[in-house]
């Protein structure tokens, strides 16, 4: 209680100290004021467009990085032209190149970027050096867009927006529009914006940047330059629709089943900052698998998010790490009660998610608000009683209603304070819950030191109340060759946010120390070094008991030829008291200290092709005790069209102890042998930059053999049992097969079509040779899939005008 107190005290002496307005850091800004056409430039990357021949230039680039403050060299300068109308900004950009047969134009997805030159723009429509907009084109004329936040960049992010590039005798040009309804700036008559443009040469992998970006500080928002001279414009209004259309073909085990869906997603921008999304009758049927795998720890399996609605714009909901969107719409709460001659006939493996809302902006004052809403139906499981052959149904989850609300302050540059609360209310006697978290991160005037640091509470209502707490506080150097970081963080027993959120380890507490080298301009023989040691001492709260003290030391390189490559050690002197792995509250389990050494090599990414990998062994203090974890990747590019990848990631741990089970007095230890191996396999053909193929394979096989089972001892230490005798050893496999076509046919519209194949099999049995393996796994029944979803966006101001051309005609 007295810490909790103490870091509170500490905050709002922090937040008086930095109530003060802040001065800029004496940083000089480019200005460019620009001009207004009546008539609209054609967005074909070509600049022989009339509107471009009196427009103001933005030019005088400098290079960001390796060699950071470098001019841009004049053959190798660019030249921006920039205007405006009523609807929206122009861009258009000259990239001078003397080898233009030279410029890189590797064609990807829209929103990949590989082996590419590519131009950008960052704009900041409240000047606020908080937060800005990214559009980026690369030479193949694939758009990106991003959010930039001081927290760094935010490319699930997307927005409309229409772009052209061409390769031309001089280099490569790009033009772009950006409407106003994309952008977010205050209502006012006169406007003037934060704005860098950026260009990225690839086969020198040179960045530079319109206005200068010290790369001695930590955060590219801070260095805008300004955008002046638009006057008097009124924003459309924000309203677009997205509706869907989907089928499906499933077969497995013989059956065959169709469906079909319809539905549709809404955008309206509430005012100039906030933008309310909306899904409805959602449709998650083409997210891509999960990469699950045989997990032996204590804790669950955590996957990434894959449905669109939960990855756009997600900035403000992923503050603190308290939200995981995967609960929502994920496994029913329950498993059903059964009686002595019922068996669970159909059990749900997911929930269906009815409707979800979010709001998000962010005002002229750097307030940020976000909430979001989802609401899941409910689900019931199929119970047969085999003596009568009567079914009944059980809920298994109710009708429940998930939301987030997060309050982020930014103020005085890089400072912000945060609150964000989650809550799930569930219909009926199900559990419920609630959690709250402060955060806050406060940078000084020069950006050079942060303190940092964060108090959360979680609650959970089931037969009463269970309440939980989490709190960080530390101070961190973050700018410089020399940086350094000095934290902790403490997490009660009771803590738990897995309604909404993801934790995994409780009752204990970490503090870390960390110094870091990094040089800020190239070396003779290196672009970038960057050197860090940390020292992490853990122990649990409740009973006290040191856990584990751990030395790391990690490097990285990026050569003159742009290989990169680095290496490490860790070890823990003194071993570890493992307190999860014996699953029981006051228990532990002695694990031997061990000394961690890897190494890893990343070749030219330039090249058709590129390779790499890691060789990862630790070796305990304890005979024939180690395990040694490897991965290789390899990486063919035919041509800026077709690239093919493939990873083999296998791994080893001989002797290793873990849990395998416990009866009223014991806790039982068992002494295994894992072996796996992972082979994933990605091919890509991209027709244009509209257009793409895309295989997607992956095999994962890992099997567990135990040699000796053991109690554990009160002390952590283990002793020789003959009272456990179930077989344990087991086999898991994981196949799946994607192959998706991508039509991007319309701005914000697409046409996919995909074809999957999946099976899975658990074998209590281990070693396994390859040849019975397959057999086993190839028996399974396998799913094979087939669907179609054609999305389509219909902006209202584009609607609006073609009825009123119609009402003209009739």
């Amino acid at each position: 209680m007295r810490t909790k107190l103490l870091i509170i005290c500490l905050l709002f002496h922090s937040l008086i100290a930095y109530s003060q307005k802040k001065e800029d850091d004496h940083i000089e800004r480019k200005k460019i004021i620009i001009t207004k056409t009546s008539s609209s430039p054609k967005i074909d990357g070509i600049l022989d467009d009339a509107e471009w021949q009196n427009a103001p230039i933005a030019t005088n680039f400098i290079e960001r990085n390796p060699n950071n403050g470098k001019p841009q060299a004049d053959s190798l300068k660019t030249e921006v032209r920039i205007l405006y109308d009523d609807t929206g900004i122009y861009f258009g950009a000259q990239m001078y190149d003397p080898t233009p047969k030279k410029i890189a134009k590797e064609l990807t997805e829209r929103d990949g970027i590989s082996n590419d030159d590519f131009f950008g723009v960052a704009l900041n429509g409240y000047n606020d050096k908080q937060q800005s907009l990214e559009f980026v084109v690369t030479a193949a004329g694939v758009q990106f867009d991003a959010k930039l936040t001081t927290d760094g960049e935010d490319d699930t992010w997307n927005s409309i927006w229409y772009s052209g590039a061409k390769i031309n005798d001089k280099g490569w040009a790009v033009e772009i529009k950006i409407p106003y309804s994309e952008l977010r700036f205050p209502k006012n008559n006169v406007q003037e914006w934060g704005m860098n443009m950026f260009r990225k040469i690839q086969r020198t992998k040179t960045f530079y940047d319109w206005n200068f970006v010290d790369n001695a500080k930590n955060s590219y928002t801070l260095f805008d330059g300004v955008l002046q001279g638009i006057e008097n414009i009124n924003p459309p209004t924000r309203l677009s629709f997205t509706p869907y259309f989907s089928s499906y073909v499933n077969s497995f085990d013989g059956k065959t089943t169709t469906n079909f869906n319809g539905g549709m997603d809404v955008k309206y921008g509430i005012n100039d900052a906030f933008t309310f999304d909306m899904t409805l009758i959602p449709d998650f049927g083409q997210a891509n698998f999960d990469n699950s795998i045989l997990n032996l720890s204590p804790f669950e399996q955590q996957f990434s998010e894959q449905r669109t609605f939960f990855t756009e714009g997600t900035e403000l909901f992923s503050k603190g790490g308290m939200f995981y969107s995967r609960r929502v719409g994920g496994e029913p709460s329950r498993y059903p009660t059964t009686n002595e001659n019922e068996e669970v006939l159909e059990y749900p493996a997911k929930v269906k998610l009815f409707n979800a809302f979010k709001i998000s902006g962010r005002t002229k004052k750097g307030l940020g608000i976000g909430f979001f809403n989802g609401i899941t139906q409910k689900m019931e499981a199929t119970i047969l009683n085999n003596e009568t052959g009567e079914t009944r149904k059980e809920v298994v989850e109710p009708w429940t209603n998930y939301n987030v609300l997060v309050f982020d302050q930014r103020f005085n540059g890089n400072s912000s304070v945060s609150l964000v609360n989650t809550n799930v209310t569930r219909e009926g006697d199900f559990r419920d819950a609630n959690s709250t978290g402060i955060l806050w991160d406060l940078i000084n005037n020069k950006n050079t030191y942060k303190t940092f640091g964060s108090l959360k509470g979680s609650w959970v209502m089931d037969e009463g109340t269970k309440f939980g707490s989490r709190a960080e506080a530390g101070v961190e150097k973050i700018a410089g060759k020399h940086r350094f970081s000095l934290n902790g963080n403490a997490t009660t027993k009771d803590w738990d946010i897995n309604d909404l959120g993801f934790s995994t380890k409780t009752n204990f507490a970490n503090y870390n120390a960390w110094y870091g080298y990094r040089i800020l301009q190239p070396t003779e023989k290196f672009n970038n070094i960057y050197l860090n040691f940390n020292l992490n001492y853990f122990h649990r709260i409740e009973p006290f008991l040191n856990s584990n003290f751990v030395f790391n030391n990690n490097n990285s390189f990026t050569d003159k030829k742009f290989r990169v490559f680095g290496g490490g050690i860790e070890f823990t002197p003194f071993g570890q008291n493992d307190i999860y792995e014996p699953r029981t509250f006051g228990r532990h389990l002695k694990i031997p200290g061990y000394f961690d050494s890897w190494v890893w090599f990343e070749s030219d990414s330039r090249k058709k092709l590129q390779y790499n990998f890691t060789v990862d062994y630790y070796a305990f203090d304890e005979k024939g005790r180690n395990q040694f974890f490897t991965n290789f990747g390899l990486r063919y590019r035919f041509s800026d069209k077709f690239n093919v990848n493939w990873s083999f990631n296998p791994s080893f741990s001989n002797n290793e102890t873990g849990f395998a089970g416990k009866s009223d007095t014991d806790i039982f230890i068992g002494r295994r042998q894992r072996n796996t191996y992972e082979n994933a396999l990605t091919s890509k053909y991209t027709f244009n930059e509209k257009m793409a193929l895309t295989l997607t394979f992956r095999h994962y096989f890992s099997d567990v053999t135990y040699k000796n089972f053991y109690t554990l001892n009160q002390d952590g230490s283990l002793a020789d049992t003959n009272n456990f005798t179930k077989n344990l050893d087991g086999t898991y496999n994981a196949w799946n097969v994607d192959l998706r076509f991508s039509w991007w046919f319309a701005p914000g519209s697409q046409l996919t079509l995909l074809y999957r194949n999946a099976t899975s099999n658990y074998l209590e049995m281990s070693r396994l040779n390859v040849g019975k393996n397959y057999d086993t796994l190839f028996s399974e029944p396998m799913v094979n899939n087939f669907s179609l979803k054609l999305t389509y966006f219909l902006d209202y101001n584009r609607v609006k005008t073609w009825t009123k051309k119609k009402n003209m005609k009739s």
